[in-house]
């Protein structure tokens, strides 16, 4: 996501951030560029106006002229501002009702919403440590409720079953009763979409509304409709007393203008972004590290809780112990690291969150996608437990072996070969005392300019 936005603006801030002086015209050339930056990034016109202005008023301030490095400070006015465009701090969902706490889904067709019910259906689950029962009170679309049924199978949530012969309302409130009798801690109600907002729609959906009285009532957009997300946010707001929303498909939104343009446009806070097809895939939406992230300084703390929830520490321990101890680094070793990194979301989704990200060249980014990381695990899994226990054995007839067992070619054997043996190496240069620093040397000569710190402004 912002991979567009992140771009122009980086060039454009670049070239102000070393001024020892900062000037009317300057900032103007500046500000002049950050505003074509946002435009086409399909931010609203509004945000837009106030953003510019807002940086102006600052830039050409006190904040500034008083500052020893006004090209830094400029910047830092720029990436407050972005926070402010977009609510500041994250804003948890509110759950603190008389159980069961009702969050009601609402927005158009196809914006993600039966999926985002299962994913946050599993975040309330696993990260808040709630009890969740959901239920669909889509009627005119019995698949819904069928895939409903499936995403609940999966996150091991309870379902409320629910058809087409019956009304939404009584579907919601027959839900939220057996809720209360089981007491259960949460109720997400899933609820019909159409294609355009309609008076209908918005007549039954008020309707359930008041019936059932949600404590949260959730608008979930696509992302990659741009700025009409934010209008078709403030329509349903206007109809609903909206307290927040699910930004879909981020990550095939390179542009980010409904991210900055909702808050401003709706006055209702981003609360979550879907990150993935995944049901992990849903992240709470941080507008300070989102603002980090636009401006090439990465997502650290997004990072670090990510690793904390998804890393099999025992796993980790044991290879840990097994490399001080001098036994080596094996395939199979290489292969769980594999398989710890898809299940957070793959390198390019853990890389995205390390500052200087966009010095990457396309050409390295393109040999970090799921793509790579599925045709490696193939490799490894082609190969007998003795060649991932010995891979300097694997010669000329093995590799061809290897090859036609996992669908891919010699030098594909060869290549991932090459990137074992360089990992052996660093893990080599961790026994022994300083080898932590020894080995983050030599991961910053294998990366591309820029990783490795000195990847962003620094304040």
């Amino acid at each position: 996501m912002f991979e567009n936005l992140q771009e122009r603006l980086g060039k454009t801030l670049k070239n102000i951030s070393g001024r020892g002086r900062l000037t009317e015209d300057n900032i103007k050339d500046t500000l002049r560029e950050v505003r074509m930056a946002f435009l086409e990034a399909d931010v609203a016109l509004p945000v837009v106006r106030e953003f510019v202005k807002q940086v102006k008023e600052r830039a050409v301030g006190i904040e500034v002229t008083k500052s020893l490095s006004p090209g830094q400070v400029f910047i830092k006015i720029v990436r407050e501002e972005l926070e402010k465009a977009m609510g500041e701090a994250n804003e948890e969902l509110s759950l603190n009702a008389q159980p069961p706490a009702v969050v009601m889904m609402a927005g158009l067709q196809g914006a993600g919403k039966t999926t985002s019910v299962g994913k946050l259906a599993k975040f309330l689950k696993e990260r808040k440590k709630k009890s969740v029962l959901v239920v669909s009170a889509d009627v005119y679309r019995p698949a819904a409720i069928k895939q409903l049924e499936t995403l609940a199978t999966e996150v091991d949530v309870e379902f409320f079953p629910s058809d087409i012969s019956q009304k939404p309302v009584d579907i919601a409130q027959a839900a939220i009763s057996h809720a209360k009798k089981k007491f259960i801690d949460v109720v997400l109600v899933d609820t019909a979409g159409r294609l355009h907002v309609d008076n209908d729609m918005m007549d039954e959906i008020k309707a359930l509304h008041d019936a059932i009285n949600p404590i949260e009532t959730l608008f979930v957009v696509d992302a990659m409709t741009g700025q009409d997300a934010a209008n078709t946010a403030k329509a349903f707001d206007e109809a609903l007393p909206l307290t927040g929303v699910i930004l879909t498909k981020t990550d095939g939104d390179a542009r980010g203008g409904a991210a900055l343009s909702i808050r401003h446009i709706t006055g209702k806070p981003i609360k979550f972004m879907g990150v993935g097809e995944r049901t992990d895939a849903l992240e709470p939406f941080h507008p300070d590290r989102i603002a980090s992230r636009i401006l090439g300084m990465g997502d650290v703390l997004s990072l670090i809780e990510e690793v904390e929830m998804k890393v099999d520490k025992e796993q980790a321990e044991k290879v840990a112990k097994k490399v001080f101890k001098g036994d080596g680094f094996t395939l199979d070793d290489f292969a769980d690291q594999l398989k710890q990194m898809k299940n957070m979301g793959g390198m390019m989704s853990m890389l995205d969150k390390l500052p200087g990200m966009q010095n990457i060249p396309d050409a390295v980014k393109g040999q970090m996608g799921d793509k790579t990381f599925i045709q490696m695990e193939a490799i490894i899994s082609s190969m007998t437990k003795k060649e991932r226990a010995r891979p300097e054995i694997i010669k000329g007839s093995r590799k061809k072996r290897i090859a036609a067992g996992s669908g891919t070619q010699v030098q594909e054997i060869n290549k991932l070969l090459k990137q074992f043996t360089q990992m052996q190496k660093m893990m080599k240069k961790m026994k022994g005392k300083g080898g932590m620093q020894k080995m983050m040397r030599g991961m910053k000569g294998m990366l591309p300019p820029g990783m490795m710190g000195g990847g962003g402004p620094k304040f």
